[in-house]
């Protein structure tokens, strides 16, 4: 299957659609990339398809902040225009403007 084009985009703020958490997004994948025991450790019964966008975020809900793994089809675009409190994301963003983070230049030698 071909993959598909992402509908969010790094630096984007997102909610789960199920679960009370929201992020940042800092990486995208075109599909599920983790291991078949990652795969296998989501319940069945909520568990997405593999050939769709995944992304990697700094999320957090109201106990703490933790970096999450999430298919396109769960997330929905965070519309409280609020930054996300997790503390690292002024290691990967340099600012934040109109609900939307702006990634680091990046540093190579």
């Amino acid at each position: 299957m071909d993959a598909r084009c992402a509908k969010f985009a790094i630096g984007q703020v997102v909610r789960h659609r199920v679960y009370s958490f929201r992020g940042v997004i800092f990486d995208v994948d075109p599909e599920f990339a983790e291991t078949e025991e990652y795969w296998l450790s989501i319940p069945s019964h909520i568990r997405p398809h593999k050939d769709q966008p995944f992304y990697h975020l700094l999320a957090e809900n109201d106990q703490s902040s933790y970096v999450a793994y999430v298919s396109e089809q769960n997330l929905v675009p965070d519309d409280t225009g609020e930054p996300v409190g997790h503390p690292q994301t002024s290691l990967l963003f340099e600012s934040f403007r109109e609900g939307q983070y702006t990634l680091r230049p990046r540093i190579s030698h």
